[in-house]
């Protein structure tokens, strides 16, 4: 077994004043990023058993090892990898799928996974400034703040944080959720969440 297969850190809250001040890093507010967070992971990045909410995407995986042949005849036999994404349903708990794919390939595996807040793909990891995956991975199961950061610095290496800025939601959809995001009323439901969450009251940030 390795390290990771428990995947249980300090799983760490987010405190009120984070997604604020993590916000202003961007010039938006934190309705904006309520918004994203509330339709990525109903605002919340543990599950019930406090590892960081994931998602294994075995379309990924079977892109992860294109050029490790081997690795990815045993994921195939074993369903953990197939070319099209929705070959199959995905379980309740991706957990599972993870570890076995882990001990065909670690780093891939951990590649071909959405993490946290933000569901961002872990092969991002050197965009959001991780040496490894296994460091993303780590850093993500200790703290919601890291999830957020992470989803910001996503927001900024696409180009969207001015789109969000502007409340144009389908240009923020279209990159966080692919082409297809109108199918899934992506844009929709990004515009209802910050509708709600402008309506609450905002945590104050003066003097901090």
């Amino acid at each position: 077994m390795t390290d990771f297969q428990r995947f249980k850190g300090a799983a760490k809250k987010l405190d009120d004043i984070d997604i604020p001040m993590i916000a202003k890093t961007i010039d938006v507010g934190e309705d904006e990023l309520h918004a994203i967070i509330e339709v990525e992971t109903s605002g919340g990045g543990f599950d019930k058993q406090d590892r960081p909410k994931m998602l294994f995407e075995p379309h990924v995986f079977y892109r992860q090892l294109e050029h490790k042949q081997h690795q990815r005849q045993r994921a195939i036999d074993q369903g953990l990898a197939y070319k099209k994404w929705g070959t199959k349903p995905y379980p309740p708990d991706s957990y599972p799928r993870l570890q076995n794919a882990m001990i065909i390939d670690e780093s891939s595996a951990l590649q071909s996974c959405s993490w946290g807040l933000g569901q961002i793909m872990g092969f991002h990891y050197k965009m959001l400034g991780y040496e490894s995956p296994q460091e993303l991975v780590w850093k993500f199961m200790e703290d919601e703040e890291y999830h957020l950061v992470a989803m910001v610095k996503f927001i900024e290496a696409n180009n969207i944080d001015d789109d969000l800025r502007r409340h144009d939601w389908a240009a923020v959809a279209r990159v966080y959720n692919g082409t297809g995001y109108a199918k899934n009323k992506y844009d929709v439901k990004l515009r209802e969440a910050y509708a709600k969450w402008s309506k609450i009251k905002d945590t104050p940030i003066e003097g901090v």
